[in-house]
């Protein structure tokens, strides 16, 4: 009987609902993701590189923190922060490694 209680109890666990995070990082695209825009350099700067890679390739927004690559749900807001360090509060499906985005805010 207890190992059947401790059983329900991680089972439940585990499927709780993930919470609200907030990651910080730098806007980019899944196409530069951890490489950084040195070798494609589709415009003069990395957020001009990083909207040709999204309008010209299909790429898409994405959250680097320095370790892993998210991609973002709201592309749009993301797209005014193109290469700048901001702070994502949202949810992450960390199957999908997608990040449900609330807010995306310029990061001090």
């Amino acid at each position: 009987m207890k190992h059947l209680i401790s059983s329900l109890l991680a089972v439940a666990a585990l499927s709780a609902a993930p919470g609200k995070q907030t990651f910080t990082g730098i806007i980019t695209d899944d196409m530069c993701g951890k490489a950084g825009h040195s070798q494609m350099r589709m415009g003069p700067t990395d957020a001009e590189c990083t909207i040709a890679c999204i309008g010209a390739h299909g790429a898409t927004y994405v959250l680097y923190d320095g370790k892993e690559v998210y991609t973002l749900s709201d592309q749009r807001t993301a797209e005014q922060f193109a290469a700048q360090r901001v702070r994502v509060t949202g949810t992450l499906d960390a199957r999908t490694r997608t990040i449900q985005v609330e807010s995306i805010r310029a990061a001090k």
